[in-house]
């Protein structure tokens, strides 16, 4: 990262930084074909985009980050392109989680949440590998969502939280719902910005239930290999913007007013 972005950086960190940041990266296969490249050459360079945003977001020092890598509506695409994501999220995972590179630089742990059974088995595996290399970081968190939806996160906490109490009892149905969602009972802070690259204006099935009143949702036309802290820069002076006016929920205002400060080198 060169000095003037980090220039930038520091200058952001001056304000309040939002703890938990989350992204639709979309866009992969448009900017593929716009460049007449297979698809698969947009999703190599959509890995390579995420390295760098989750880097310029560990120096602002949020402390959780989670991105929408594959839904489990995805494996309806042709089996070329599903291979290929598969191959890619096995090598790429491993690359991040070694010795000197991103996750252990920064001391970032690792979760990967979604239907991970349904993922082929060498893939499973270099998820087991990635999680255990990177258990005893506790700086930050990278959530991986693959293969995921909202629904199916819902469906899953809903069950256990049955599961856990008999006809007789009685419980707090929104708490203890939520409390058994995959991404709380994995130490998510509440999500504080929702951002879909692409230009297009949708959910798409992704964290529906942890969105809510204090979320700031950002859309931005630009593809997700494009992306890059100029894209991002204005969303986060823009929340910052909003705290400082008070635009948010007491509770989001005093968890982003005492967060502590970013501890990058």
């Amino acid at each position: 990262m060169d000095y003037f972005n980090r220039t930038i950086i520091s200058i952001l960190t001056a304000g309040p930084i939002p703890q938990h940041i989350s992204f639709i990266m979309d866009g992969n296969r448009r900017y593929a074909r716009q460049r007449n490249q297979e698809a698969q050459m947009g999703h190599y360079a959509g890995f390579e985009s995420l390295k760098k945003t989750l880097e310029v977001c560990l120096r602002l020092g949020v402390k959780c980050v989670s991105v929408y890598a594959f839904s489990i509506e995805n494996f309806k695409r042709p089996p070329v392109e599903v291979n290929t994501l598969m191959g890619l999220a096995k090598t790429k995972l491993k690359d991040i989680c070694q010795e000197g590179e991103l996750l252990s630089q920064y001391s970032v742990r690792l979760n990967v949440i979604g239907r991970r059974e349904l993922l082929p088995e060498d893939v499973q595996e270099a998820i087991r590998e990635c999680e255990d290399l990177t258990r005893n970081n506790d700086k930050a968190i990278l959530n991986i969502l693959m293969p995921y939806t909202s629904r199916d996160e819902m469906l899953r906490a809903v069950d256990q939280t049955i599961d856990e109490h008999n006809e007789k009892d009685e419980f707090e149905a929104e708490s203890d719902i939520a409390n058994n969602l995959e991404m709380k009972q994995k130490g998510s802070p509440p999500l504080d910005m929702y951002i879909r690259t692409s230009g297009v204006k949708r959910f798409s099935d992704y964290l529906l239930w942890q969105l809510d009143e204090n979320t700031q949702i950002y859309f931005t036309s630009v593809y997700w290999p494009d992306f890059g802290l100029w894209d991002f820069v204005p969303m986060l002076f823009d929340y910052q913007r909003k705290v400082w006016s008070g635009a948010l929920g007491p509770r989001r205002q005093a968890l982003a007013a005492n967060a502590p400060p970013s501890t990058s080198t």
